[in-house]
């Protein structure tokens, strides 16, 4: 299809864009402050619903939007209506942020021009092409995930004028952080223009995740005040320091919204063709939102996969993570995934080698696909994210759920043969409480978000270990210690890619808050200055530990046989007598002990993850060798007692998870 968008020649600007069912289109140009419409040009029909026009004289920095007209039947999915400006789907660039106004809402005949209430696209010289490089990140790895201008909003050795921006990830104080840390790729939430929903500025709140996007390529002035070009040096500065980095864009909705919300931009220009309707021609609503993007028609597809390109071609990103990914494969409403734009994203030259992961369900019928997404995408595992709360909160009956999850998640992803884990481990996201929350509130307190306490989930899976909140009593802050850890050491020991959200390496709070999306101040930004640093000590060594034992960071499932040039099972699952488990030991619902033994690389080196979910401190026998002891992997609670003739033992505190491995070479000499 022909090129949409602005496209810069040396004579002047082409401006293309498409609509099935427009009967006119014009571009308006604006003087350089964005303020006032110099000229407005009627684009002219080139066939197929694409209307361009070229506009001589014109060059970069040039601020337009588009217009268009036809019928405005609200009731018949159409709304076309020439006072309304639009935003160019292709847009690069605008020169100021969304601000929501009730009259971007009002209908035909009944409001203004809208174009002061809305920022202009700015045609953009875009830069040379980055050098293509495979992804920094692989299977495995460490995602961390972070809000650009919550993570830096209070960080002390970052200038303020750039805090809260993406160029701030490039401060050397942040790559030491994420290289302590061991990260293997940061995952940026949205950092795409978005507009906050209509219910918020009347409580003076503002969207502060970016789950809310108008137009898809165009950076949020905020976060990138240099652009596409910010974005770029930012990946390359990570990309030095061995991180690579995944945008998290979300095409399943757009901030228009419902049949309420305001006309932007794919409305404006062809409501029918750009969103997904039910059969009486109301907006399909698989997304909760309001209104759900037609990803499986032809142009919209295009215009996600020019996205795509556009950040890998100009910024040098590693991947996406894709927000209710299951929308991307729907086909006429239902989920297949063998989708069109799914095949597309794997087959495409420049596209297939990036890291792709799902967020695998949406609110539509059968929306939910966790593991139903085709290689290589990852997906992101609530399964895990509920199976290891449920036991550390002390459910009975969990720990054959728990050995699945540690050993990659096969019941969920080794079908049709597949033998490695597409998981992304995590225990807690952005979306949800804090880790630090999960073991000090027992139930959501969102009254700050300004609906009594009514959005977010209601079961958290989580425990406040007697007090609800803050509490004084040292006993209290101690248990909910010890939890972290073990909660921190459980994830970095699980097979597959495991996920990190930002500030949870040292116990940060959202006050109970579990879904703090409209919380733009200090419940969502990070607190650098009261961070536990013994947390944040003890969350570096696990990540150099899973760095040093291959046998963690590997992706196949773990499956209790030889693995190819070895005669040592690939785990062992053992009791705390140190006695494998029979059946009767997989069922005991009282049973919150668990030794994982797992091989690591051809020498046959093995590495042991004792777990004592108990609230009762325990002795442990971990099997004899030959000539080598168990040793602590990193110093931390639970100590290696001397051994007694045929075995070894290890005493464990209550709720602790300890990390030993086979040193050679016990007495001194073979």
């Amino acid at each position: 299809m022909t090129k949409l968008g602005a496209t810069i020649t040396q004579a002047g600007i082409r401006f293309a864009a498409w609509s099935s069912s427009a009967r006119r289109l014009w571009v308006s140009i604006f003087d350089e402050h964005g303020a006032r419409e110099l000229d407005r040009l009627e684009l002219q029909s080139e066939g197929d619903g694409v209307h361009a026009l070229f506009a001589a004289g014109l060059g970069p920095g040039t601020r337009y939007g588009f217009r268009a007209d036809g019928d405005y039947a609200p009731e018949r999915g159409r709304w076309f209506d020439p006072d309304k400006l639009l935003i160019d789907p292709y847009a690069i660039e605008i020169d100021r942020p969304y601000a929501h106004d009730w009259r971007l809402a009002q209908r035909r005949s009944q409001g203004a021009d809208t174009a002061p209430l809305m920022p202009k696209a700015i045609v953009v010289a875009l830069p040379e092409p980055v050098a293509p490089l495979p992804p920094v990140f692989q299977p495995g790895g460490l995602i961390y995930e972070l809000n650009v201008r919550a993570f830096t909003k209070l960080h002390p050795d970052i200038p303020e004028v750039q805090r809260g921006t993406i160029a701030a990830l490039a401060h050397p104080a942040i790559i030491e952080h994420l290289t302590k840390l061991g990260v293997s790729a940061v995952e940026l939430m949205p950092v795409t223009a978005s507009i906050d929903e209509r219910h918020l500025p009347p409580l003076g709140l503002r969207n502060a995740w970016g789950y809310n996007p108008v137009t898809f390529m165009a950076l949020d002035p905020r976060l990138a005040p240099g652009g596409i070009v910010e974005l770029r040096d930012t990946v390359a500065a990570l990309r030095k320091a061995g991180i690579g980095t995944i945008l998290d864009l979300v095409f399943n909705h757009t901030g228009e919204s419902d049949w309420l919300g305001p006309t932007l931009s794919l409305r404006g220009l062809d409501n029918q063709a750009y969103y997904r309707h039910e059969p009486d021609g109301t907006l399909a609503n698989d997304t909760g939102t309001g209104n759900t993007v037609a990803c499986d028609h032809p142009v919209v597809a295009e215009l996600i996969l020019d996205t795509l390109r556009h950040f890998v071609r100009r910024a040098g990103v590693d991947g996406f993570r894709f927000d209710l990914a299951s929308i991307l494969g729907r086909v006429d409403g239902r989920f297949d995934a063998d989708a069109p734009l799914l095949r597309a994203m794997r087959n495409d030259a420049l596209l297939a080698e990036r890291v792709l992961i799902a967020e695998p369900w949406d609110i539509g019928y059968h929306g939910y696909q966790l593991g139903n997404f085709p290689p290589p995408f990852l997906e992101w595992n609530d399964k895990y994210r509920d199976d290891i709360r449920r036991f550390w909160r002390g459910d009975a009956g969990i720990v054959g759920a728990l050995a699945t999850r540690l050993a990659g998640s096969s019941d969920v992803f080794g079908k049709s043969g597949q033998q490695a884990s597409r998981t992304v481990n995590f225990i807690a996201a952005h979306d949800g409480m804090t880790l630090a929350d999960i073991v000090r509130y027992e139930h959501k307190h969102n009254e700050a978000n300004g609906e009594h306490n009514r959005d977010g989930h209601d079961e958290n899976l989580s425990w406040n270990n007697g007090i609800e909140g803050d509490a004084d009593d040292p006993s209290v802050a101690a248990a909910r210690l010890r939890d972290q850890y073990a909660l921190l050491a459980t994830l970095f020991a699980s097979r597959g890619t495991i996920m990190l959200t930002a500030g949870d390496e040292f116990g940060r709070t959202q006050q109970g808050n579990n879904n703090a999306y409209a919380q733009d101040n200090a419940i969502t930004w990070l607190d650098w200055a009261g961070r536990n640093q013994a947390l944040e000590h003890h969350t570096a060594l696990f990540a150099a530990m899973r760095r040093k034992v291959a046998a963690l960071s590997d992706s196949s499932f773990l499956t209790g046989r030889p693995p190819a040039g070895s005669e040592i099972p690939d785990v062992a699952w053992l009791t705390e007598t140190g006695a494998p488990l029979d059946e009767q030991d997989w069922q005991d619902p009282r049973r919150h002990r668990l030794v994982m033994i797992t091989g690591g690389p051809a020498d046959g080196e093995r590495f042991a993850t004792v777990i004592n979910g108990d609230r009762r401190a325990c002795m442990f026998t971990l099997p004899e060798r030959a000539d080598f002891a168990w040793v602590p992997a990193i110093e931390e609670g639970g100590n290696i007692s001397q051994p007694v003739p045929g075995r070894q033992v290890m005493f464990m505190i209550e709720r602790n998870v300890a990390r030993v491995r086979p040193k050679e070479n016990r007495h001194g000499g073979k």
